[in-house]
């Protein structure tokens, strides 16, 4: 099973996306299944991992609506308030067989430090887990000591860290990787192979620049914990669908035939519970 395992869709209106800023012009439209399907195709990928793009109940419901439509393949990673009094009862009246996990954006906190030491988020972190939904992470390099210990205290069911955790590119994927060590040695945490090029200032990316990166994530999880993402459509920025595809690759390509099915599909497969049953148990690695 091949699946890509981080995209977006939405119906743009301004108020609802306040973080595409005039630089972004391109996102300033709708995205939409049928945009994404013939893209999925061309690279003969099964399936899709929806993640939400804005704090929205609404848009959970939404994308699992869009998700249904598609395939048995795909899943939603939608938004929940997990620091809400009464997150079990919005649990239950959320629950669809399409959703997988949750994210919070919490790279846009005010302090996203003390947002992942919140009691509440503490609380709501258990129930979710509990329950067997995946929680997807979304910092900056900045806060991953922050989310290093996090992680720590959550363990209980998968954690998936987006976009490599955002890293600094001009320090380079030596510095990245000696960031990301404590946090790629527990065996609960998988990473994302997505978001890169985005990352380079101005879209100005090169494969030499960004292949160390994937080379670096490749020694500290290893391929069974990390999957492809495109990060459509917000690659369009700096990418097209198939560039982003193509970097990855050109990266992998020597890789055993086992560890690139892991990459492209398996692992996300197991971790988001597209093979018809739960996902999979972090105890059955």
């Amino acid at each position: 099973m091949r699946i890509d395992a981080h995209q977006h869709y939405w119906r743009y209106r301004a108020a609802d996306f306040p973080w595409i800023d005039d630089e972004m012009a391109q996102l300033r439209q709708d995205f939409l299944p049928d945009d994404l399907t013939p893209l999925l195709a061309s690279r003969e990928f099964d399936g899709a991992i929806t993640v939400q793009a804005r704090q929205s109940l609404d848009e959970t419901a939404q994308l699992l609506q869009w998700a249904t439509s598609r395939g048995a393949a795909d899943g939603v990673v939608g938004w929940v308030d997990i620091t809400a009094a009464d997150l079990a009862r919005q649990l239950e009246t959320l629950r669809h067989p399409r959703l997988r996990g949750f994210r919070h954006l919490v790279q846009d906190e005010p302090d996203p430090a003390s947002w992942l030491r919140l009691p509440a988020v503490a609380a709501g972190m258990s129930t979710l887990q509990r329950q067997g939904y995946v929680w997807d992470m979304l910092v900056t390099w900045r806060h991953l000591p922050d989310l290093t210990a996090f992680a720590a205290r959550h363990d209980e069911h998968w954690l998936v860290l987006d976009h490599l955790g955002k890293p600094d590119i001009a320090r380079g994927a030596t510095a990245w990787g000696e960031q990301v060590a404590e946090l790629a040695a527990m065996p609960h945490v998988v990473c994302k192979l997505s978001g890169l090029v985005t990352e380079v200032p101005q879209g100005q990316w090169s494969a030499a620049q960004l292949n160390p990166f994937i080379e670096e994530a490749l020694a500290r999880f290893g391929p069974q914990r990390l999957m492809f993402g495109s990060d459509w459509p917000v690659c369009l920025l700096a990418a097209e669908y198939d560039e982003v595809s193509h970097l990855l690759e050109g990266t992998t390509n020597a890789l055993s035939a086992d560890e690139q099915a892991q990459i492209w599909g398996t692992t996300a497969a197991s971790v988001y519970g597209l093979t018809g049953g739960e996902s999979g148990s972090v105890f059955k690695r």
